[in-house]
């Protein structure tokens, strides 16, 4: 079977109304994480909502506990066709953030998808219930397209505590490190450049959450009394910020600096503008490191 049968097989999802189908049942399960005493809700979108798709494409799955003892649950699942074959690990999140049904205009439900014209409307049908629904889709379009074989083994990792910030995930990944282990990770939770336009990254700056605190002192004593004679914490938390990044955004320390744009990767990236929609924000045309387009500051 060829390329074009497998993509023409993930078309035919979409097109007969398969995968909307799909999606409208795993947006009608609630799963805020950002609301309290969710946790039956989140594993129920993990059991009942996941587990039946994944046993049809063939994939043996354990939902785990959280480390942490009290946030959401963890789904790993495999399918494995021959240990020497490639594997890639799929990452997803089930949960959303909270609904808000009141601040949804006319027409509209969180917890139920609406299709107007081209935009579909629903709590998660963007983050990230759509995206890893895309990619079992996928799977099933080369397997068919393939005689039910893909050519690699897959797992797949699903959390349910990504909306805030994924507790426990580090230490489940530590202590699954060998059922995670894979040659290619397929993380679709990002941004897009722009709407109208798909995006694929192949890297990606990560993030850490970091703590700065200024303890000069027990207690509080007012600037009143106390003003030009103690330190200030915040005008010293401010200047130590300043050290690492100028006002217009440009990193001032050598060692934060990224390597060069490779001239390939600035070739791939001409005609390619972030954002413009009709709700986006201006760019700053001079916020960041000179000398760079926003579609390069992007990737910087």
């Amino acid at each position: 079977m060829s390329r074009d049968d497998a993509v023409a097989r993930a078309t035919a999802l979409f097109d007969g109304g398969a995968f909307l189908a799909n999606l409208r049942d795993k947006v009608a399960l609630r799963t805020e994480s950002q609301v309290a005493d969710q946790g039956p809700a989140l594993r129920a979108y993990l059991t009942d909502g996941l587990g039946p798709d994944l046993a049809r494409l063939g994939f043996s799955s354990g939902i785990l506990d959280n480390p942490d003892g009290c946030h959401g649950p963890f789904l790993i699942a495999e399918r494995r066709e021959d240990p020497a074959l490639p594997t890639v690990l799929i990452y997803g999140h089930g949960d959303t953030v909270q609904g808000y049904p009141a601040q949804w205009r006319a027409g509209l439900d969180p917890w139920r998808v609406v299709v107007e014209g081209e935009r579909w409307y629903g709590r998660g049908t963007a983050d990230n219930k759509g995206q890893h629904l895309v990619n079992l889709a996928a799977l099933e379009a080369v397997a068919a397209a393939r005689g039910g074989r893909l050519g690699f083994n897959v797992r797949l990792l699903i959390e349910t505590g990504e909306e805030v910030g994924s507790p426990g995930l580090r230490a489940l990944c530590a202590a699954q490190r060998a059922a995670l282990a894979a040659d290619l990770l397929i993380a679709s939770d990002g941004p897009r450049l722009s709407a109208e336009r798909p995006t694929l990254f192949l890297g990606s700056r990560g993030g850490i959450t970091v703590d700065l605190v200024v303890a000069l002192r027990e207690g509080a004593h007012h600037s009143g009394n106390w003003g030009g004679l103690l330190r200030n914490p915040g005008t010293i938390l401010a200047n130590a910020i300043a050290c690492l990044v100028d006002g217009n955004g440009r990193l001032l320390v050598e060692g934060l600096r990224p390597p060069p744009i490779p001239e390939g990767v600035r070739a791939a990236l001409r005609g390619i503008a972030p954002a413009g929609g009709p709700t986006d924000p201006d760019i700053d045309p001079d916020w960041g490191e000179p000398g760079l387009t926003p579609a390069e500051r992007v990737f910087a």
